[in-house]
């Protein structure tokens, strides 16, 4: 069988055994400097001036909505728009914190929202927010995009989960919003087994995001910030401020493993970059020769950094007939991500309207994907190749 992966790490043997090691010899688990070190790797490797570590991408997603709505950039009742392709880490939290979300289409060729629907969703919704997901390596028109949403006031959230690595002529996907997150989930770019991290320039957005993220305290600021916010609230010292909560958050934080492994995994990513991007230039090739798939259109990314191989067939009746090819010779397969969300039961119980999209339709009932990543052999690739090609 080919799986979705095939390994937890890159360099999965010798990254086991520094990790075992590590944790023998280490004596603290919980949050420390191996986090702040990750933190400070990632940031340069993304550049961007923060970066905040935590548990997992679906709480880093949780934890920018809560941090815009406590630095008051998003209220209740607020519409946020919201990509529909995309996992239910993105949507869940706008339902969960009191907002409408407002599903947005998706481009068929790209697999993203373009800066075309946003525009058409303007027209009839009046959003404070868009949280735009990166899906699976490819991304939409973000400068315009970005352009858009500034003219308009709206905040531009990015979830790039899917797409670490990924660059366009104006810059990386996670740089374009005020805020990204990145999961480092097993089978991911890169993992941490769990883990996620969300990056931004901008300073009090960090310094809210560590305060949600442990429990509205203020235990991880910097010196100076905690100076300031205990003056603020007339703390009277430092006995008193130990169980101080100065605003709504969770318990969100990561462990000195994730941050171990952060940093072992970080060395392999250009690696394992490289060989994702071979792997799918090559079977490209094969599926660009078969008139039953859309091609997927890739000309404005200039660095790309495929999640997994996505497959879009031209009707649901062939995405049938080469599903069951794909599952005949063993290579297992999945819808893209999560398809049209508005199709989600729990969209469908909480959600205040659903709207036609018919791109996003197209990619649940035609789509669906195989694993890329960096341990799939010659072997595994001609399977694959062979599924893809015409009778």
């Amino acid at each position: 069988m080919i799986p979705l992966m095939k390994n937890v790490f890159m360099h999965e043997h010798e990254t086991k055994k520094a990790l075992a090691d590590f944790i023998i010899k280490t004596g603290r688990l919980s949050m420390d400097v191996k986090c702040k070190e990750f933190e400070q790797a990632f940031a340069k490797k993304q550049g961007s001036k923060h970066a905040i570590l935590f548990n997992s991408g679906g709480s880093a997603n949780l934890a920018m909505i809560q941090a815009a709505k406590n630095l008051g950039l998003l209220k209740d009742g607020d519409l946020v728009g919201f990509s529909a392709l995309t996992w239910s880490t993105n949507v869940m939290p706008i339902i969960q914190l009191g907002m409408n979300p407002v599903a947005i289409d998706c481009d068929t060729t790209t697999l993203n929202s373009m800066s075309t629907q946003l525009l058409s969703t303007l027209k009839e919704h009046d959003m404070r927010a868009f949280f735009i997901t990166n899906a699976l390596g490819f991304a939409g028109d973000l400068a315009e995009i970005k352009k858009m949403c500034t003219e308009r006031d709206i905040l531009l959230l990015e979830d790039n989960c899917e797409s670490l690595g990924t660059e366009l002529p104006e810059g990386k996907t996670g740089n374009f919003g005020l805020v990204s997150s990145f999961s480092f989930y097993v089978a991911h770019h890169m993992s941490t087994i769990e883990g996620g991290m969300v990056c931004t320039d901008n300073d009090n957005f960090a310094k809210m995001l560590r305060i949600v993220r442990a429990n509205g305290w203020d235990r991880n600021l910097e010196p100076h910030q905690q100076k300031k916010l205990r003056e603020e609230h007339n703390v009277e010292s430092e006995f008193h401020s130990k169980y101080l909560f100065y605003d709504l958050g969770f318990n969100l934080r990561p462990t000195e493993i994730t941050g171990f492994l952060g940093l072992c995994q970080l060395k392999s990513l250009d690696e394992g970059l490289r060989k994702r991007e071979e792997n799918h230039i090559r079977l490209e090739k094969v599926l660009l020769k078969n008139p039953d798939f859309i091609a997927l259109d890739r000309s404005h990314v200039k660095t790309f950094s495929p999640f997994a191989f996505v497959i879009i067939c031209k009707t649901p009746k062939l995405r049938k007939k080469y599903l069951k090819r794909f599952m005949d010779a063993e290579v297992e397969v999945r819808p893209v991500i999560a398809g049209n969300m508005q199709r989600q039961p729990f969209y469908k119980k909480y959600a205040h309207k659903i709207v036609a999209l018919p791109g996003a339709d197209l990619l649940h009932n035609n789509g669906f994907y195989c694993g890329n990543y960096p341990e799939l052999t010659d072997e595994d690739l001609e399977t694959i190749s062979n599924c893809l090609r015409k009778d």
